[in-house]
């Protein structure tokens, strides 16, 4: 019986590597925004079968990262102005709403994990140097920060949610990393949100929280504004798609 389910066991371990590998060459700009993914490019480059990548683009149109052209196959999201906006508007309300619920309900474990998240972040910080933010492991205990924040909401529906809008906005904000000539002080932003949250400050925090977020839509849009495609044709408004003038 064993013998039977170890290629299954497989192939579904192969298939949950490539897309964790395709989400992240998304989000780090490695492969860019409107880049079309051609079945034999990437079966060289990923070294999989053409079902495993099916499956993995499939997941990945289903998280808005990859759009599906129907039988003009598939291709990176395009960045866009509006959809940035948007995006900022909707973050800044659901993390104010899950730090909120966070400051009623975290404990003391909850605050001693912010402090070791941001702990972890800063002394790496201090290693890489000046450039630390286009390393992949800052990226991710920078995550791993924000992500500490709100831990205490006691909603895994929110969170789930704050996840995925998190996981959309860090594409932007990696893509202007590279197009950058100074970073703001983030790291005094990032100890004095904690410090507010810390002190259960929770018209402090909303305020620094969306302050932080809409600073940093601000540089995308400064740095790599470039790379934002115009508003496209289709797209949904108010319920009604837009037709082409």
């Amino acid at each position: 019986m064993a013998a039977k389910t170890e290629p299954k066991a497989t192939e579904e371990t192969r298939a949950g590597d490539v897309l964790h590998r395709m989400r992240l060459d998304i989000i780090s700009c490695t492969l860019k925004p409107g880049t079309r993914l051609r079945f034999e490019a990437l079966k060289e480059l990923y070294a999989v079968s053409f079902s495993t990548l099916r499956e993995a683009l499939s997941r990945l149109v289903a998280e808005g990262l990859v759009l599906s052209e129907g039988q003009r196959g598939f291709m990176v999201a395009p960045l866009y102005l509006s959809d940035l906006e948007d995006l900022t508007n909707v973050r800044v309300l659901v993390d104010q709403e899950c730090i909120s619920r966070s400051i009623i309900h975290g404990d003391d474990d909850w605050e001693a994990e912010i402090m070791a998240a941001f702990h972890r972040m800063d002394r790496l910080k201090e290693r890489l140097g000046d450039h630390y933010f286009l390393s992949d492991e800052w990226s991710v205990l920078h995550g791993g920060f924000h992500r500490s924040l709100v831990n205490a909401c006691q909603s895994p529906t929110l969170l789930d949610f704050r996840d995925k809008l998190f996981q959309r906005a860090n594409r932007y904000q990696r893509m202007s990393c590279q197009f950058r000539t100074k970073w703001r002080p983030k790291d005094v932003e990032h100890r004095t949100l904690m410090e507010a949250i810390i002190a259960r400050d929770a018209v402090g925090a909303r305020s620094l929280i969306e302050r932080h977020m809409r600073e940093t839509t601000e540089n995308v849009i400064q740095y790599a504004g470039q790379f934002l495609s115009p508003e496209p044709v289709g797209t949904w408004k108010g319920g009604q798609t837009l037709a082409a003038e």
